[in-house]
Order: structure tokens, then sequence, then C-alpha cells
């Protein structure tokens, strides 16, 4: 009967109907139940994210985007799985670190020569967005954005301390000062001077690779672990240090760190470009603690200009381009609408990857962007390796095992650096 309908319809002079495709995407970000699709006025990560696919959704003729349930703790777990068992999302979204692991094993399509027929132009991205999507010369991705560790500050308590000037926050250029200025805070406010995620996620790992870059070492060369070095148990010695002063305290998770911060607990959160907009939002809340807040780039403690930042983006699984060209193409529409919505994702905090979006008028409107905006010459990270999420585990594992549980700080180097050259001898 259909195909008599179909047969009827053309006949008349109808034209033949387009079938819709459903897009299931997968992402991290946390979850905003009412996001709507106003691109424009959504605040906080979960909700710009969502609100730009929940527009693709309905802008994107004969397209229907589905956002997968995920949880951000084990979303790599989960992506694996689905993989595994031939079923992942139609698109994606990664960290560039997850590349060489991904890609390596031939799970990501490769978007090379497909990037420009779907209206994505590359020479629009920053050099360094196009090598994070890359592999071994071939383009896997869609970059949406460089994210780096941030202090996020408290200007009254620090104010109070009498730690600014000139209307910005006075932070630390070495160890000593570092040391100094937390004593002052403590003293002056009764408060902490650093508040972070030490105990889940990987904010301890961040901030000790940050301080092993600015000393001119690095966690692992090519095929070599270099975990257990003078230059780490410094750095190390940093975060040990102010724990054992009571100017921070290691025992606060990722939401019991941000909470403590709006609460008005401490001078300084440790946490990404990713919370500026909600936290300029909060700030602006009369019911929060938080009043006047700034948002400065990672401190440089030692010698050399670095701190970790990383990147997301979109991926679309090969085995899709393989075997169904009308929803591939229907994913790349979807990858090219993402791109073109740079400049919302950045209203997060986050650096667009887009020479157009970075030189635009509203881009340098945004707030606190001039505060941070030699972070991306201070962008650092690890080398690419297929067992970067594992190596990256293994560091949380031990650091936290140092100042959750007193682990002898020798003893965890060495198991870490055993445990990473495992990996990288794999």
């Amino acid at each position: 009967m259909k195909q008599i309908i179909l047969a009827t319809m053309l006949a008349a002079g109808f034209a033949s109907p387009v079938m819709a495709e459903d897009i299931s995407l997968g992402r991290f970000f946390g979850a905003c139940e009412n996001a709507g699709s106003d691109t424009k006025t959504s605040v906080g990560e979960p909700c710009i994210i969502q609100s730009i696919i929940n527009a693709a959704s309905e802008q994107i003729d004969g397209v229907t985007v589905n956002t997968l349930p995920t949880d951000w703790g084990n979303y790599y777990d989960q992506l694996k799985a689905a993989y595994a068992g031939k079923t992942p999302p139609n698109v994606h979204v990664m960290h560039r670190y997850r590349v060489a692991e991904f890609a390596g094993t031939g799970a990501l399509a490769d978007l090379t020569d497909d990037l420009a027929g779907a209206g994505i132009d590359i020479s629009d991205w920053e050099a360094a967005a196009k090598a994070g999507v890359s592999y071994n010369g071939k383009i896997y991705g869609v970059p949406m954005d460089f994210h780096a560790n941030l202090w996020h500050v408290n200007m009254d308590i620090m104010q109070q301390a009498g730690l600014v000037k000139d209307g910005k926050p006075v932070l630390p250029t070495s160890v000593d000062e570092l040391m100094a200025q937390a004593k002052q805070v403590k003293e002056k406010t009764g408060k902490e001077y650093l508040i972070g995620d030490f105990s889940q996620y990987e904010t301890g790992v961040r901030v000790i690779m940050s301080l092993i870059w600015q000393q001119g070492a690095d966690l692992y060369n090519g095929d070599k672990a270099t975990v257990n070095t003078p230059e780490a148990k410094a750095a190390i010695k940093v975060l040990t240090d102010l724990f054992a002063a009571g100017y921070a305290d290691p025992k606060y998770n990722y939401t019991d760190s941000q909470q403590a911060f709006l609460n008005g607990e401490g001078a300084v959160l440790i946490n990404g470009t990713w919370v500026v907009d909600y936290y300029d939002a909060q700030a602006a809340d009369p019911a929060v603690a938080l009043k006047n807040y700034y948002a400065a780039t990672f401190p440089i403690l030692f010698k050399d200009k670095a701190a970790w930042a990383g990147s997301h983006m979109w991926a679309i699984p090969a085995m899709l381009k393989q075997n169904d060209p009308a929803k591939y193409a229907a994913a790349l529409k979807v990858l090219a609408f993402i791109n073109d919505h740079d400049g919302d994702w950045a209203r997060t905090g986050h650096m667009a990857v887009r020479k157009s979006v970075l030189a635009s008028d509203a881009y340098k409107a945004l707030p606190h962007r001039t505060e941070y905006a030699d972070t991306a010459g201070l962008a650092r990270t690890m080398p690419p390796s297929k067992h970067y999420g594992a190596i990256q585990d293994t560091l949380n594992r031990e650091f936290q095992a140092i100042w959750l549980t007193n682990k002898d700080v020798d003893a965890a180097l060495s198991d870490a650096e055993l445990d990473i050259q495992d990996l990288l001898d794999r």
C-alpha cells in the first residue's frame, strides 16, 4: 500500500519525501532539563550545550537529535562499552587527549575530506585546535574550545587580606610568595586560601602537572615514564605544605569545593574555564555569599610559563560512515551546527577555537575574558598517548593517596612510575 501511495504522489508531481534521520548524541557537561533552544540566554555549561543541541534538532531540516543520558564520572567507560557493543552514539563529545586512544584503534571516522562539504571551514580554526583533533595527518573531530584551569578569586576576601592592587588580585609569582599569601589570608580573614577538588576528579593531577612543566620536566617522554623525579616531588610539596598548614583542605570533592567557594569560605578556587559564566551569574545573586568575582590565569610559581589546558571536540564513529551514509551525512550537519555556534559555547568561559569568533566584538565583550586572556599562551598538555586515560587515573590514585592517606611520596611516585611504564610498554 505504501508503495502505491508513493507512486501516486510522484506521478502527481509531489517531490520525493526526505527520510528524517534520528541522531543519537553522547555528551557529558551535566544535566539541564529545561535548557530550551535559545543559545543566547542559556546560562552555565550544561544548559548552554543542551540549548545548542536542542536548537540543532529544531533547525536542521530532516534531523532530530536525541541526547543520551551519560555520567561525567564514567563517561569514557560507557563510551568504550558502546563501541565494543557496536552501539556508539552517532555523535559524541570527547577530549583532545583521547584522540590517540580512539582514532588509534580505528574507532573514529576520518572526517578530513568531508568537512568542507558539510560547511565547516577548517581554515577558520586556530592551528592548535586543528592539531588537537588530528592524528597521523588526518582529522577525526570538530574542535569546540580550549579550556584550562584558572584561579577563581573572591575579591572581597583578597581585599580584606590586603592582596588587591589596582583592582586586581595580587597573585603569587613563586612558591615562597604562595605560602606567604596563604598565611596572610588565614591570619587576616580566617578563611582558607585555596579550595579545590583534591579528592575526586583530576584537579590535583592537573595542578601537579602544571607545576612539573613549570620546572621544565614531564611525567613521561616518548615510551619512558619519568614520574619519580625531583620536579614531581617539588610540585607535590606545594600542595602538601598548603594542606599541612591548614591553608587548603584535601578532602573537598568537586561539588563541595564549588559550594565552599560560592559560600565565601576561601579566597581562591582552582577550577576550569567552564565555570566562568556560572560563577559570574552566581555572584550577581543576592543569596550567594560570593559578591566580587575575578577569573585569573594560573600563576607561574617556578621558571617556565605552563599550565594545564585541553579542549573538547565532537567525533563520529567510523562504523557510521562505513555502514550508513545518510545518517553519517546527518551527523556531519550536527557537527557543522555546533561549529557555527562556537561563539555561543564560549559564553561558558571556554576559549573559542574559531579565528572569526575570537576576533569578534561579541566575544571580546564577554565577562572576565580580559582577566585571563594570557591563558592561551601558557596552555600545555601531556604528550599524546593511547593510554592517556589510564595514565591520568594512575596519577590521580597515587597523588590522592599522598594527601588523603599519608602514603609516602617516594612510594607513591615509584608505584605510579611502574604502572605508567607498564602502560607505555603495551
